[in-house]
């Protein structure tokens, strides 16, 4: 039998997620939060329910969801996307990057993707015949080598694909990397799909520029985004996609096979709560307590690191603990010391050892007490 990505093996996520269970282990590996839920939210949707809302949505989705997206999108970048059709709910964000790229990715077609990236961008891009065009970030800072991605652009790049706030490294995207952006693409047909789920998490001040803010960029661009990210319910499986009508036409030729429509009561409830703007704005400084927290209880242990800009996710270097390379070493610190991570070297293609970890710190403060103890005795 053939298979389509006879080279892709089980995501890392699953294996280390497993093992952590297996181990009994404080799993910091795959990131979704281990509090509560919003409370408010959760009424909300039990209200849905109770109210009747347990049959299919409409296949972009509910329209009170797709106004309250617009509108937080115009207040916080300034740019408007018609709801009607500029906006498609998706169940998670990463069908909304599967749906992407099977609209608009051909056989032969380039698409630059920024190593290390988040795993499902390189399976889907070669499921559809296309060639991933793999650009190595600029440690220690992972920065984009401009002229590298200018050196490889061709009359076969197809698109770009951006992630800020990054996942894994916790890097943002600066305001220079958006002018450099425009200019790349500028007198081309490039299209852009700017993985934005992180946008509400991002630290110290920072200004997430997002693709919405330069009226040149969202012309030709994808935004996705993740309300599982945002408001702690990664298993509910909930995001959303924002384009111009000429791309979001295509896009929904797409989703209506893949999934049709999302869940119903979950809209209803998320396109309430969005109406409250603190919902989302007070989302960075949650999270930036988080962080502080983490990195103040490791501040003693013998990893390095530089402190995340954005995500719920915390990069260590344990160059000054072991030589093992960094898929050994988080299983060694999975089964032998309880807490596991997930190893960097995976998100590059081929791997890239450079001793690094990443942490989720999206957790109670218990949690992370308890991990922080672990790892200061190593």
């Amino acid at each position: 039998m053939r298979s389509k990505l006879p080279d892709i093996p089980t995501s890392i996520f699953a294996k280390m997620s497993q093992l952590a269970a297996e181990q009994n282990a404080i799993n910091l590996s795959q990131g979704f939060p281990d509090f509560p839920s919003s409370p408010e939210l959760i009424n909300l949707v039990t209200k849905a329910m109770k109210e009747g809302y347990n049959q299919y949505a409409p296949m972009p989705g509910l329209i009170e969801l797709r106004e309250a997206i617009s509108q937080k999108i115009e207040l916080l970048h300034q740019y408007y996307y018609h709801p009607d059709s500029e906006i498609t709910v998706t169940c998670g964000a990463t069908q909304a990057i599967y749906t992407i790229l099977s609209s608009f990715i051909f056989s032969g077609d380039e698409v630059i993707v920024f190593a290390p990236a988040y795993d499902s961008y390189a399976p889907t891009i070669l499921a559809q015949g296309g060639i991933v065009r793999e650009i190595a970030l600029k440690a220690p800072d992972y920065s984009i080598p401009w002229e590298e991605v200018q050196a490889v652009k061709n009359n076969k790049t197809k698109m770009i694909i951006i992630n800020s706030p990054h996942n894994p490294t916790g890097t943002i995207l600066s305001l220079g990397d958006m002018k450099k952006l425009e200019g790349f693409v500028e007198g081309t047909n490039i299209l852009i799909l700017s993985d934005e789920v992180y946008e509400h998490i991002i630290f110290d001040n920072e200004i997430h520029h997002s693709v919405s803010r330069f009226p040149s960029l969202a012309s030709r661009s994808f935004v996705v985004g993740s309300f599982g990210k945002t408001f702690h319910n990664t298993g509910w499986k909930m995001g959303y996609c924002a384009s111009p009508e000429r791309l979001m036409h295509e896009f929904r030729k797409i989703h209506q096979f893949v999934v049709f429509s999302v869940n119903h009561p979950i809209q209803k409830a998320l396109a309430e709560f969005l109406k409250k703007e603190s919902n989302y704005l007070s989302v960075p400084q949650f999270y930036q307590q988080k962080r502080d927290t983490f990195l103040s209880l490791i501040k003693d242990s013998r990893f390095t690191f530089t402190p995340s800009k954005g995500t719920y996710f915390q990069l260590l270097n344990y160059a000054e603990l072991t030589d093992l390379n960094d898929e050994k070493y988080a299983e060694h610190l999975t089964v032998d010391h309880k807490i596991a991570s997930i190893p960097i070297s995976v998100f590059y293609k081929p791997k890239k050892d450079l001793k690094l970890l990443r942490f989720c710190f999206a957790k109670k403060n218990d949690t992370l007490e308890k991990a922080a103890d672990i790892l200061r005795k190593l």
